[in-house]
This record gives structure tokens, C-alpha cells and sequence, in this order.
């Protein structure tokens, strides 16, 4: 029986899903722990510091289970000897040098964990893949861990399949929880936890190989079907139709499905691209290029996606930035959280700031310091031209700007005073909507021309 878990990593997969374990699980006590001090005295909310991540409904799980079956530190070592089972949650960015730079996983982290999990461990010890990884990573763990004197290892792969914004709900109510292993007692272990609050029907259980594919793949499918509708949406924009009703039309195809067939300007997150990149180099070493080839093109339709947004109001604007101010409303990929990672926001800013356009930038989570580190370079690894601030309020930001350019779905955004907003922008002026969240038509009738995504016959 499982009684205490020692989770590696306390970061946005560690953190959110040991709280709600901690929380569905009260005879299991659960140590996050972490290298970094900063991170963790965040996590225990010390000396008035904000939670290191924003979720919501997240602090309310917090309260009720910290320090009572649930702990962060920065003792690795000591929750990882006293623990019957032990997470993986460090990340696994991309490589950016050496063999499969640019697709490949960077494993540097979990082979560290390992080791020390190897160093660490006594008895009998359960490993548990919670990153996401590519397939067969659990042979290297395996061949590290064999080298304990101390312990024995059975190993699991439990892949996340939470998203930024309802990563609470989403743990607390998954569509599935997957476990994949060779042992089935070990298996088992993990399963009975989920099975204190997740309902033996959502329970999935699979081969080790199975599983670690599985997470990777339903990343590839969903990053596909939000390319798809983005180049559906150009053809709207040129055709004259609405991708707003070609999306009502085949979402109600049950084959289909509505789910993730909203247009925007392209997806961004930690997965989507990291885990695409990862098949198409599995795809790559396998030898299967038109696999790989097939992949690669719903990459290159995102990064489409975003530049022909940024190449579009420059044409609008006269061909040129310089000396225009351009409001932009929502920095981080998606609503309901601060995360900033691989947000299409950056390579709009970046293109924007390249052609000199001066940058008033709102967003009701994201600081000013993650703009400032993401944007102080263009694309090509060359200065911006323009500047950028972080604007207090959406009407800061639109004071004396030439365009309004909405590229997050914060719910604010779809209630805006466009009275108040176009009073305050320069004349002409333009409303540019990437994210279909406001009201256009109550901004023509204020004067401002509009372009949505996705959308023809719009002024």
C-alpha cells in the first residue's frame, strides 16, 4: 500500500496535480520538492509571495490540504528515501544543441532525478513517469536505477492531460487518467489512488510503451485540428464566409466533434509544439519521413497562423509602424492563466516592435518582467525598433492608440466600452480581433474599422 509520494519537480505539472491527490487522498502524505528555494517558498506562499502559477481554484485546494498531507521543500534527497512512490515532473524542454537539436527532448533533468532517485531510494520504490516523454525513455531510467544498491524500482508511465486554466478541474474530473506499466500490482498501486475520486471507468490502463505514446499523440491530434481551422479560417477571410459558422456546421458532426475548432492565432503552452517537435523526431528516426513530413506542416501552419496576423496590420496601417501606437489586449496563451510559454503573443509583439510600432500591452496576469524577458529580442535575434510597456488597464492602453489588437480570450476583453475605448484612440482608428471575443459591430458603430479572424466581409 502506498502511504507517502514524493513528487521531483514543482513546477505546473507537479504542483497543481499532487495538491488535488493530496486533497482526493487523505491517508497518503505527498512531498513536492524542488531545487529551487525561490520556487518553493512561492509554493508555501512565504514572506506574502504569490503562488509561482495561476490557476483557478487552485489556492482554495492549497489551503485545505498544506501542511496537512501535503508539503513542499527543497530536502530531494530526504522525501525521496521516505517515499513509497516517486513522481517525475521536471521539465523536458526541446534540445537547442547536439544530436536532434530542435526536435528532440532534452532528458538532461530526468536523468539527473534518476540518479539521484538511484542514490536516494530505499526498498521497494515505484517511479512514476509524469512528464511527458518520448517512447522508451523508461529503458534509460530503468538501466540507471538498476545501478542502486539500496532499493528496486518498478516503473509507470502516468502521463498529465491537464490544460492551463482548468488544470483543477480537469484533475478533479479527467475525461481519463492513464497508467502504463509491466507490473500489474504496480499498476494497480497507482490506479486505486485515482480510484479515491476518479470513477473505474476513466481509469485506462496500458503497456508502458502505450502510454508514454499516448500523451504525445493526443498533443499532435489536438495542435492539428486548431491548425486545420486556422487555415480554414484564411480561406473565410477571402471567401467572404464565417469560420464561426463552418465550425458550428462540422463540430456538429459527432465524427467531429466542437471541441477545439475555435480559430485564433495559433496555439501556444508548454505542449504543443514541444510534443509535435518530439514525434516528428521519433517519426525521423524510425525513418518514416512522410510521417515526420505530415507533422512538420502542422508546426509550420501555426507559425503561419501568427505572422500573417502581424504582416496584415502593417499593410493596414499604411505600411508602415513607426510612430503608431497599437494597444495589445492579452499577452499569455490562453485565458485563466499566467503562462506565457510559447504564447502566440510573443511572435506578434515581436514581428510589431521589428517594424517600429510603439506597444501598449494589458493583461490581468502576466508581469511585467515575463514581457520584458520575452519580447527584448525580435525573432531574428536583432534589437526591436519600437518599445513596449505594460499597460495598468485596458483604457491606459488605448490612450492615444491607432489599433486595438485583442490576442487572448480573457473574458474582460468580450464586455469593452467601446464608447469609452475609441474616445480615447487616434482616428483613423482599427480594432483587430484574433480571439472572436468582442463586440465589432458596438465598435463600427463608434467609428473604428475592424478586421475578425476568420471572418469575410468585415469594413
Amino acid at each position: 500500500m502506498v502511504s507517502k509520494i514524493c513528487c521531483i519537480g514543482a513546477g505546473y505539472v507537479g504542483g497543481p496535480s499532487m495538491a488535488v491527490m493530496a486533497d482526493s487522498s487523505p491517508g497518503v502524505d505527498i512531498e513536492v520538492v524542488d531545487v529551487d528555494q525561490q520556487r518553493i517558498d512561492a509554493w508555501n506562499n512565504l514572506n506574502g509571495a504569490s503562488l509561482p502559477i495561476y490557476e483557478p481554484g487552485l489556492q482554495q485546494v492549497l489551503d485545505r490540504v498544506r501542511g496537512h498531507n501535503l508539503y513542499f521543500s527543497t530536502d530531494v534527497a530526504g522525501a525521496i528515501r521516505r517515499a513509497d512512490m516517486v513522481f517525475l515532473s521536471v521539465n523536458t524542454p526541446t534540445k537547442h544543441r547536439g544530436h536532434g537539436a530542435g526536435a528532440a527532448a532534452d532528458l538532461t533533468f530526468i536523468e539527473k532525478a534518476a540518479r539521484q532517485i538511484a542514490d536516494s531510494a530505499q526498498g521497494a520504490t515505484i517511479v512514476v513517469e509524469r512528464s511527458t516523454l518520448p517512447v522508451r525513455t523508461a529503458d534509460g531510467l530503468r538501466r540507471i536505477l538498476d545501478c542502486s544498491t539500496n532499493a528496486r524500482f518498478e516503473i509507470l508511465s502516468n502521463p498529465e492531460f491537464m490544460a492551463e486554466g482548468t488544470a483543477i478541474d480537469d484533475l478533479q474530473n479527467p475525461d481519463r487518467v492513464l497508467v502504463g506499466g509491466q507490473c500489474d500490482a504496480t499498476v494497480n498501486a497507482l490506479a486505486g489512488i485515482y480510484a479515491n475520486w476518479v470513477p473505474s471507468s476513466r481509469i485506462i490502463t496500458t503497456n508502458l510503451w502505450s502510454a508514454e505514446l499516448a500523451k504525445l499523440t493526443a498533443n499532435a491530434f489536438l495542435a492539428q485540428r486548431i491548425s486545420s481551422i486556422n487555415a480554414i479560417a484564411g480561406i473565410c477571410e477571402a471567401t467572404g464566409a464565417d469560420v464561426e459558422e463552418v465550425r458550428r456546421a462540422i463540430g456538429a458532426d459527432r465524427r467531429i466533434g466542437a471541441e477545439f475548432l475555435k480559430s485564433g492565432p495559433g496555439f501556444g503552452g508548454s505542449c504543443f509544439k514541444k510534443d509535435l517537435l518530439n514525434l516528428i523526431y521519433l517519426a525521423e528516426h524510425y525513418g518514416l519521413d512522410e510521417v515526420a513530413r505530415y507533422w512538420r506542416m502542422v508546426l509550420d501552419l501555426n507559425g503561419w497562423s501568427q505572422k500573417r496576423i502581424s504582416q496584415m496590420i502593417v499593410k493596414t496601417l499604411f505600411g508602415t509602424l513607426r510612430d503608431k501606437r497599437i494597444a495589445v489586449l492579452g499577452f499569455a496563451f490562453k485565458a485563466d492563466t499566467n503562462d506565457t510559454r510559447e504564447s502566440p503573443a510573443i511572435g506578434i509583439c515581436r514581428d510589431l516592435l521589428h517594424d517600429g510600432a510603439s506597444l501598449s500591452i494589458h493583461d490581468p496576469r502576466v508581469d511585467d518582467g515575463a514581457m520584458r524577458s520575452l519580447l527584448s529580442m525580435s525573432d531574428d535575434g536583432l534589437p526591436a525598433v519600437g518599445g513596449f510597456e505594460k499597460a495598468a488597464s485596458v483604457e491606459t492602453a488605448c490612450d492615444g492608440a491607432d489599433a486595438v489588437l485583442i490576442l487572448t480570450d480573457w473574458h474582460q476583453y468580450k464586455q469593452l466600452d467601446w464608447a469609452d475605448l475609441a474616445s480615447r484612440m487616434r482616428q483613423p482608428g482599427w480594432v483587430f480581433d484574433a480571439r472572436r471575443g468582442t463586440n465589432l459591430a458596438e465598435a463600427e458603430s463608434h467609428g473604428l474599422d475592424t478586421w475578425q479572424i476568420g471572418r469575410g466581409g468585415l469594413n
